[in-house]
């Protein structure tokens, strides 16, 4: 069945603690943190001293999701900070093989992120170096946008690709995900869903998590 990841990004900032803990309380799988520099992407967001703040509040894996230049620099300081599960984009490094052993070597889940626009050919030669594929359905940078009605088919693909080569990298999807498009991306192939402005903006955010997880059972 498909894990579910709320997004802190949607979530209000100044109230982190809470938003954690009802995620958790409400059944979510994994808590998403989406790491912007300002140079990668053009929003400025969270650091590591808040997943360490996030880390003290849940005992859910925190995956966090690197949109950054240069990321090898930040891998150690969230690996530190208390980050189970680390992304990185392959746009943004020149050594993707090397970047990705390091999360592993620090006995973390290491995971490729694809912007829209880039191929899942981008991936071919470490595949098999990887714990999940991050697509993004959504041009990064900003939360509450629409979802690309192209990424269906780049998920559909990348599973058919992951299968052929026999294995079982999960595909994460972030961006635009909302209660009326999950189940279609789900059985798409996705089999970890970020949902931030569909859990954090609805009236009982809580009540979101639960029809998200029961969208996931119904779609296996």
């Amino acid at each position: 069945m498909a894990l579910i990841a709320p997004s802190l990004l949607s979530a209000d900032f100044s109230r982190i603690g809470e938003a954690v803990r009802l995620a958790e309380e409400a059944g979510a799988d994994l808590i998403h943190v989406d790491i912007m520099d300002g140079h990668f992407v053009p929003n400025l967001t969270l650091g590591p001293q808040l997943v360490a703040a996030v880390r003290k509040e849940t005992r859910l894996p925190i995956d966090v999701h690197l949109m950054v230049e240069n990321p090898r620099a930040f891998v150690p300081l969230f690996h530190e900070a208390g980050a189970d599960w680390i992304s990185l984009h392959v746009e943004a490094t020149a050594h993707l093989h090397k970047d990705l052993s390091l999360i592993r070597s620090l006995g973390r889940r290491a995971g490729a992120a694809l912007n829209p626009a880039t191929p899942i050919g981008a991936l071919e030669e470490v595949l098999g170096q990887l714990d999940y594929v991050l697509i993004m359905s959504v041009n990064p940078g900003w939360g509450g946008q629409s979802f690309i009605p192209s990424c269906r088919d780049k998920i559909r693909r990348l599973r058919d690709r992951i299968r052929a080569a026999g294995l079982t990298v999960p595909i994460e999807v972030d961006g635009g995900v909302k209660l009326d498009n999950a189940g279609d991306i789900i059985r798409d192939g996705c089999g970890i869903v970020v949902a931030g402005s569909a859990v954090y903006d609805a009236p009982d955010p809580a009540a979101a998590i639960r029809t998200l997880k029961d969208i996931a059972r119904k779609a296996i």
